[in-house]
C-alpha cells in the first residue's frame, strides 16, 4: 500500500512541477512548438481535400511559372528533359471518361507518365507543394502551386486553357483524372478500412521455421588446369562481403 501511495505522490509532484514551469511537459528541456510552427509543418493534403489551403491559380499563370522554374528538368510540355520521368502523355478522352488509363495495361507502350498513374489530385498538389522546384523545394506559394498544378492538368487534356484551379474546383477535377479508378485497396496497407480492403498481408513468406531440411551448400570448381587460367581470382575480387573470390592458384580441391 505504501509503495502505491509513494507512486501517486511522485506523480503529483511531477504534475505540480510541470504546472510551475508553465505547463511544459519536460521542464528545462526545449519548449512547446508555437501554433505558427505547427502550421508550417502541417501541410499535408488528403484525398478528400482536407488540408488544401485557400488560393487559386490559372493555367496561364502556371505556364509562366512552369517555363521559368520547372521546364529545365521536366521539359516545356512535361515530356521530361534528359533525366526525369515524363509527367504528361499517354492518356486520351476515353481514359478521362472511364477513369482508367488503358495504356498502363499495354506492355508495348514505351513509358508510363506520372499523370497516367495519378489516382488522386491531392497527391499531385502535395508533391508539388512539398518537393518542387528541385533547387528550392517547398518555396512555392499556395497560388503558385495551384497554377503549376492547373498547367499540368491542361497538358494532359483534363482542363481547358481558361481553367482556374482552387479549393472549390478541385473535386470536379478529381472526377476527370484519367486513372482515378486505378488505385488498388486489396492489400494490408488499408486493413479493413475501405471497400475491397483486407487484413491479409500483400506478401507471403515461405521461410521454414520448424522441422526444416538441412541447408544445402553447392560448391563448384573448374578443373585444375583451368583454375588459374585468368590469374588469381582471389586477388581480382573485393576483399569484403560475401563475394570474396576463392584462391585459384593451387590445385583443384
Amino acid at each position: 500500500m505504501s509503495s502505491c501511495r509513494d507512486a501517486l505522490l511522485a506523480w503529483a509532484l511531477l504534475g505540480a512541477a510541470a504546472a510551475a514551469a508553465g505547463g511544459e511537459p519536460y521542464p528545462g528541456i526545449g519548449r512547446s512548438a508555437t501554433a505558427s510552427e505547427l502550421a508550417a509543418w502541417d501541410r499535408d493534403v488528403r484525398p478528400d481535400f482536407k488540408g488544401l489551403p485557400a488560393g487559386r491559380g490559372s493555367v496561364a499563370e502556371g505556364q509562366v511559372l512552369w517555363e521559368a522554374r520547372c521546364a529545365a528538368c521536366h521539359g516545356v510540355f512535361g515530356e521530361s528533359n534528359e533525366w526525369t520521368q515524363p509527367l504528361s502523355g499517354g492518356t486520351d478522352a476515353e481514359d478521362i471518361r472511364r477513369g482508367r488509363a488503358a495504356r498502363l495495361a499495354d506492355p508495348a507502350y514505351p513509358q508510363r507518365s506520372s499523370l497516367m498513374k495519378l489516382a488522386t489530385l491531392s497527391t499531385l498538389w502535395d508533391a508539388i507543394a512539398r518537393s518542387m522546384p528541385w533547387d528550392a523545394p517547398g518555396t512555392l506559394s499556395a497560388d503558385e502551386t495551384y497554377a503549376v498544378t492547373a498547367y499540368l492538368l491542361h497538358l494532359e487534356g483534363i482542363v481547358d486553357a481558361a481553367f482556374v484551379l482552387d479549393r472549390a474546383s478541385a473535386a470536379a477535377v478529381q472526377q476527370r483524372l484519367p486513372n482515378r479508378h486505378g488505385m488498388q485497396f486489396e492489400h494490408a496497407l488499408w486493413p479493413g478500412g475501405l471497400p475491397g480492403s483486407t487484413r491479409r498481408p500483400d506478401t507471403r513468406g515461405d521461410t521454414c521455421r520448424r522441422s526444416c531440411p538441412p541447408p544445402q551448400r553447392v560448391v563448384g570448381f573448374p578443373p585444375g588446369h583451368a583454375r588459374d587460367a585468368h590469374g588469381e581470382l582471389a586477388e581480382q575480387n573485393r576483399l569484403v562481403g560475401a563475394q570474396r573470390g576463392a584462391p585459384t592458384s593451387g590445385a583443384a580441391r
